[in-house]
């Protein structure tokens, strides 16, 4: 697929992203600090059906050879200090990276302000000081397997995902007869 077509692809995949979200609800403010505070699990439904329709059609097509899985090296390291700092921001202005992006769709001058401005000032923060950040050891290059689930399951992936599907709906039922 040539370089046009895979932007064309992309861009097509965040607008519907961002449809969705949108359309979903958790590109407002009120409905994540609601999850945040436990009370409105909103997020945490979506989240958890994309991770089944992602996890079901991956089991489906990989065997076929139709969708490579790749992964990456990683560093819990580096997972925890990006985790704590992406907490931070997420608690403090109620959005992550996506739904930034749907909340200034709909308008939303806090996520432009604090959200966007933050993104790029903390690329380039982070930019400037990977150097001394690395040297430092902050920064390490311990690493996790590259390898998935799917690399190790033997046969059809789909008997290990189809239950797993299974109790994540369970859980989404349950939060749903709660009532959160």
């Amino acid at each position: 697929m040539n370089k046009n077509k895979k932007m064309m692809k992309g861009l097509v995949i965040g607008l519907l992203f961002g449809f969705f979200l949108q359309k979903g609800g958790v590109t407002k403010y009120e409905v994540i600090m609601g999850q945040l505070r436990l009370t409105d699990f909103t997020v945490l439904k979506i989240i958890l059906t994309a991770i089944i329709v992602s996890m079901l059609g991956v089991s489906y097509f990989y065997p076929k050879g139709k969708v490579p899985v790749k992964t990456k090296e990683g560093s819990i390291k580096n997972a925890i200090i990006g985790g704590l700092l992406f907490g931070i921001g997420f608690g403090l202005l109620g959005y992550c990276p996506g739904t930034i992006a749907g909340a200034i769709g709909n308008g939303a001058l806090d996520a432009l302000t604090g959200g966007f401005i933050g993104i790029v000032l903390g690329t380039i923060i982070y930019a400037l000081m990977y150097e001394k950040l690395t040297k430092s050891g902050v920064l390490t290059t311990d690493k996790f397997s590259e390898f998935s689930l799917f690399h190790k399951i033997t046969g059809n992936p789909l008997k290990v995902t189809l239950p797993i599907s299974a109790v994540l709906v369970l859980v989404m039922v349950i939060i749903e007869k709660v009532g959160l």
